[in-house]
């Protein structure tokens, strides 16, 4: 990679106008990863969704992340197809494991995918690449194809508040290898923490039945997926984070954030320190109600439009 600082710079500074974007998301692990994928479908005069890649997870009931790419790639397309949106072309399986301590790039229909939209560009219209999973494609795309990074600004949510006491979030443990390529290759990077940040980001059962569960065919989806996942719904709220990186490119001033140093990754899962190394754009805070009214109304508008 060739980027000076200057240049990093000049990719980690907001853009006016519309934005080639990528998703990369483990969908089906959670059910925010519907809410930002939506949302930014949503956004078409803002942004310009180009694909969407399938990440590899593990959770409680599901041991193989290649499994977990595979649920995440059908749940991307039952939000697609409630959208009247076609999938062909636009969502691709990523990548079946974990790039690791080994920091060997992973092979994937996603991983090509974005190596070739990067290239595409220009540091003067770079490719954003909003991470909501485990970063395994984004790393293996990197490491396999270094001259990316150039080209792109990678929006990802993972870790914790940068002086939280640990670093054990789901994105981030899934990957350790995967994180520190991403923090080390000198990526021009917006980093969105969840707890201590985005985990002001949440919602209310009452609140998607009255303002999510009316509109549409998405809305009574999404609604459906935020009350499965809690049985007992008294006092209920529930964080939908991953909507924290989409509001970012959507509009900065939803997400306001700062330049610093990128952190060093441990093995123990804590970040370090070093003032030599390059800098990120890190997100300090989340401006929740603009994040979730403008939502609502995009959500609403659309299914206005098609009941006319």
């Amino acid at each position: 990679m060739h980027l000076s600082e200057c240049d990093r710079l000049a990719l980690l500074q907001p853009r006016e106008g519309r934005l080639r974007v990528v998703i990369d998301t483990d969908t089906f692990n959670e059910i925010d990863d519907q809410f930002a994928i939506v949302h930014a479908l949503l956004s078409p005069e803002r942004l310009d969704v180009e694909a969407i890649y399938a990440a590899p997870f593990v959770n409680e009931t599901c041991d193989d992340p290649g499994r977990g790419m595979e649920l995440s790639y059908q749940e991307i397309l039952a939000l697609l197809a409630r959208l009247g949106i076609a999938h062909e072309g636009l969502v691709h399986r990523g990548v079946t494991g974990y790039v690791g301590a080994d920091k060997a790039p992973l092979a994937a229909a996603a991983v090509d995918d974005l190596i070739a939209r990067a290239r595409s560009g220009s540091p003067q219209n770079p490719l954003y690449v909003i991470a909501i999973a485990a970063i395994s494609n984004v790393a293996s795309a990197l490491l396999a194809a270094p001259d990316i990074a150039d080209r792109i600004v990678v929006v990802w949510l993972g870790g914790h508040a940068i002086d939280w006491q640990h670093q054990a979030e789901f994105n981030l443990e899934q990957d350790v290898g995967g994180t520190q390529v991403l923090f080390d290759c000198g990526v021009p990077l917006v980093l969105v923490p969840c707890e201590g940040v985005t985990s002001i980001l949440h919602s209310t059962v009452p609140e998607m039945e009255r303002y999510v569960e009316p509109y549409g065919e998405i809305g009574r989806f999404l609604t459906m997926r935020f009350k499965g996942y809690c049985d007992d719904h008294v006092g209920w709220a529930k964080e939908i984070w991953d909507m924290g990186a989409v509001a970012w490119v959507l509009d900065p001033a939803w997400a306001p954030s700062t330049l610093m140093t990128a952190p060093v990754l441990t093995g123990e899962l804590r970040y370090s320190q070093d003032r030599s190394r390059h800098l990120m754009r890190y997100v300090g805070s989340i401006n929740r109600n603009a994040v979730m009214q403008d939502f609502i109304r995009r959500l609403q508008a659309r299914a206005r439009s098609r009941s006319q």
